[in-house]
């Protein structure tokens, strides 16, 4: 197949995009398929429009080109109105499917799947509804209490309005802030007392005009990817210090992935029951990866939706979907395939 990787993008989570695009190109490339890697925001000023899809192809100069632009995004955001970039729609266009390696804002929020789904150009996950509430933190912890996904208490803040504080809305310090449509953890802190609390809002209004406010549950952290509706194994991280932040995320050695994960097989069908409940309260279409965190008796509580997951060969879902049998290879084959059964029905 011809097929777009698309990364890159102007989000916060830019630089974590091209790595899983880089992975995504090739590996597609090792199973045969015409894949190019593809800029988002920078597109390619010098593609051919006679031959998008070369049999002969270069990943490492695709990557080189699009990390050229790294520094520059945030200019060009201001400059330039639009937000696709040269060739980009008339390439996604031209191939099969795209495959969406975009994480963040402009890519992960259901805005580009919401252009396509207008223009026709078939893309990997869920579809502009799904992956909107999925995005925010506040829309996806009403969804969850409505399907009767476990969720932590929380309420939500907002840019501009009286700031509410946990004390007002009955919960105790810590509580942890997360920015309603961040990803990554970028702008998440813990606030353990008012000084705190009033720093971290800031913090995340500085990202966000909106912010979630949620008790903090000690635990163990894990996650569960979902493909096609169906749970994959039970995955546990543990940071070596701290909690889950952006440095442990993508820091080399920072954090123990344990797969499967060592909990019971009553606690594993359980958290597997939980993410497909979540998967089902969003809509969330072809495949996606749920977070949890259980504390020492046992309870659990979904803590977010990502509907676009890393895709790097040490990326969650990739560890998890090699314990029942694909490789990094098939894998974003068979996610390529679950993606296409919605334009097929």
């Amino acid at each position: 197949m011809n097929i777009v990787v698309l990364a890159g993008g102007t989000s916060t989570e830019r630089l974590i995009s091209i790595i899983s695009g880089t992975g995504v190109c090739r590996a597609l490339r090792a199973k045969g398929h015409k894949a190019i890697l593809l800029d988002i925001f920078a597109g390619d000023a010098n593609a051919d429009p006679d031959n998008y899809f070369p049999e002969e192809y270069d990943v490492d100069k695709a990557n080189a080109y699009i990390s050229s632009f790294n520094d520059k995004v945030g200019q060009m955001a201001k400059e330039r109105k639009k937000f696709f970039g040269p060739h980009v729609i008339k390439m996604c266009t031209a191939a099969d499917i795209v495959f969406l390696a975009l994480h963040g804002a402009n890519g992960e929020d259901g805005r580009v799947q919401a252009a396509f789904d207008l223009l026709g150009i078939r893309y990997t996950g869920a579809g502009y509804l799904s992956s909107a509430m999925a995005m925010d933190k506040t829309a996806t912890k009403v969804m969850f209490i409505a399907g009767g996904v476990p969720t932590a208490k929380a309420f939500f803040i907002e840019r501009g309005e009286e700031l509410k504080t946990p004390a007002q809305q009955g919960l105790k310090y810590p509580v942890i802030v997360k920015p309603a449509c961040g990803g990554s953890s970028v702008g998440i802190t813990i606030a353990k007392d008012e000084e705190e609390f009033k720093a971290s809002a800031k913090i995340a209004f500085d990202l966000e005009p909106k912010a979630l406010v949620e008790e903090f549950l000690k635990g163990r952290e894990f996650s569960v990817g979902v493909i096609d509706g169906k749970a994959l194994p039970v995955i546990e991280i543990a940071p070596k210090e701290g909690w889950y932040d952006y440095e442990n995320k993508y820091k080399p050695g920072a954090t123990i992935e344990t797969c499967p994960a060592q909990i019971t097989e009553e606690q594993t069908a359980r958290m597997q029951r939980h993410a497909e409940n979540a998967f089902a309260a969003l809509g969330i279409e072809a495949y996606g990866r749920i977070d949890f965190i259980m504390d020492a008796d046992g309870d659990m509580i979904a803590l977010e939706a990502n509907t676009l997951p890393g895709m790097t060969a040490t990326s969650l879902l990739p560890q998890e979907a090699a314990q029942v049998g694909y490789n990094y290879e098939e894998l974003r084959e068979h996610l390529i395939n679950v993606s296409l059964k919605k334009y097929n029905d």
